[in-house]
């Protein structure tokens, strides 16, 4: 027996949908969406890195859509910490990125 369906969440930038899945993990109030959720067309290349101390290091990509480049907007965990295994494979957005 499953539970109820899980809602279809989409992430959405300059009037393009980017991601969307009904698979999303909320953490820390973002939704990580698949990584095979985002649209490649619209990723961009980013150096950028942080680091979390429960999920460890994040890499970054940028978003390109219709010529706008939206810095660093896309973040992902490639080795996540034994705590943060749940965002493994998995993508979230900055606040810059519609996410319902």
């Amino acid at each position: 027996m499953t539970g109820p369906a899980k809602p279809l969440v989409r992430a959405i930038w300059n009037g393009v949908v980017i991601a969307q899945s009904c698979d999303t993990v909320l953490v820390e109030g973002n939704h990580y969406f698949p990584a095979d959720a985002l649209k490649r067309e619209y990723v961009d290349f980013s150096n950028h890195k942080t680091m979390c101390p429960w999920k460890g290091q994040a890499l970054y990509y940028s978003l390109l859509v219709d010529g706008d480049l939206n810095t660093d907007a896309v973040w992902y965990y490639p080795d996540p910490l034994p705590e943060a295994e749940l965002v493994r494979d998995r993508v979230a957005f900055a606040n810059s990125v519609k996410v319902a």
